[in-house]
């Protein structure tokens, strides 16, 4: 009996063993490094299980001991990931169970969209539409639609969003990138508004947003903006049409072709401010923060012309005679 019991208490620690064993072993192949020579990208498709992912994996060669993970889903269900759908860089030498967990975090492959300070709406959405990786839901619509999916209806879209680089993740739509856009630009909008100087010839937040996109089509030095502005304020103060040649170019569209002549000068569009008095009807582009706050506080003087030099700067000029030796050295000799 008692060598029965030697034997059985034997066969005991044995088994204890080999289990212990076979956990650790298996725990290694979890830990193991994945085979992969170069980082490589994986896409956690929408709706994809578990068991799915981890026979992808399997197949692409990237999990080699595939049971383990099997037999993890079986011994331990509450370690496993909630998988998110998206774009994961694997990189070489991280392991299956670093792997699952990067399957489970926000740590999503992304792209950036850089929209430039002065780019039009036209211009955005171009770049949208050449976006990779994006969901295209807006390239077949009008810019009227478009507002409309953005509950904007009655908006027209020009200058109503806001230049920067965004960053997205495969997947994400052009009109979220969108709605991101108008909503970082309406609530700019509001706060440089309330900021605004008190003796401004501007009525409403959007005459600002107008006079911003003015700035910012007619600045080369960003160190400029609030002369410019300052000049823009002097004019409307006294009545004097604005006549800034962005305007002209806007009106004129996809006539545009690089040059302004007298004809396009006096030819009578809704934003030609040669020819009209005030502000256009609408921004004319996208302005940034800098030329929002330009708009709302402009810088004193007496300055009431300015004329390109050439090299991204401007001369200012108090009187028209003034003004008129500029254009002669600056714009006629050229």
């Amino acid at each position: 009996m008692l060598r029965l019991l030697k034997i059985l208490l034997v066969l005991a620690v044995l088994a204890g063993l080999a289990l212990f064993a076979g956990h650790r072993y298996w725990q290694s192949r979890l830990e193991a490094p994945i085979a992969l020579e170069t980082p490589t990208l994986y896409e956690v498709p929408a709706g994809a299980g578990y068991h799915r992912v981890v026979g992808e994996l399997a197949e692409r060669g990237i999990l080699e001991e595939v049971w383990a993970f099997r037999l993890l889903a079986r011994l331990e269900p509450e370690s496993l990931p909630d998988l998110r759908p998206g774009e994961y860089r694997l990189e070489p030498g991280m392991s299956g169970r670093e792997l699952l967990a990067l399957l489970g975090s926000h740590e999503v492959v992304t792209y950036s969209l850089t929209i430039p300070e002065g780019w039009t709406f036209a211009q955005m959405r171009e770049a949208l539409d050449e976006a990779p990786k994006l969901e295209h839901r807006t390239q077949e619509l009008d810019d009227a639609e478009v507002m409309a999916l953005l509950d904007r209806e009655e908006r027209h879209p020009e200058g109503w969003f806001f230049p920067d680089t965004y960053r997205y993740h495969k997947g994400l739509s052009d009109l979220e990138i969108l709605r991101q856009a108008l909503e970082r630009m309406e609530s700019t909008l509001e706060s440089v508004w309330e900021g605004r100087d008190e003796d401004l010839p501007l009525e409403t937040a959007y005459q600002a947003l107008i006079m911003a996109s003015l700035i910012e089509r007619e600045t080369g030095a960003p160190e400029e903006r609030p002369e410019i502005a300052g000049v823009f304020k002097r004019r409307l103060e006294r009545g004097m049409r604005l006549q800034t040649d962005p305007t002209v170019i806007y009106g004129m569209g996809e006539r545009y072709e690089g040059n302004i002549t007298r004809a396009d000068l006096r030819e009578p569009t809704p934003y030609n401010t040669y020819v009209i008095d005030g502000l256009p009807p609408t921004p004319i582009a996208l302005p940034g923060r800098a030329a929002l706050e330009a708009a709302v506080q402009p810088a004193e003087g007496k300055t009431l012309y300015f004329v390109a030099r050439g090299d991204g700067t401007h001369h200012f000029s108090r009187t028209l005679r003034e003004h008129n030796n500029a254009v002669n050295r600056y714009i006629r000799n050229r």
